[in-house]
């Protein structure tokens, strides 16, 4: 999936992806496939989904998007 990072707390290592279907997906720093544990907001990526708790999806796999 492709989308944006919206929020990322560096304290907590939480952030948040709104996807581009609309849905958001939050995520732990240890997600970010690099292992960089850091991610600015309105970062474009592109991530894959895994189960969360609650019935909930959250975000994998997190990578930076490379332009064209």
């Amino acid at each position: 999936m492709i989308g944006v990072v919206t929020e990322f707390d560096n304290g907590a290592g939480l952030g948040v992806i709104t996807g581009d279907d609309g849905a958001t997906y939050q995520f732990h720093c240890t997600a970010i496939a690099d292992g960089s544990r850091t991610i600015a907001p309105a970062t474009e990526v592109e991530f894959e989904t895994r189960p969360a708790r609650n019935g909930r999806w959250e975000a994998a796999a997190i990578a930076p998007r490379l332009s064209s």
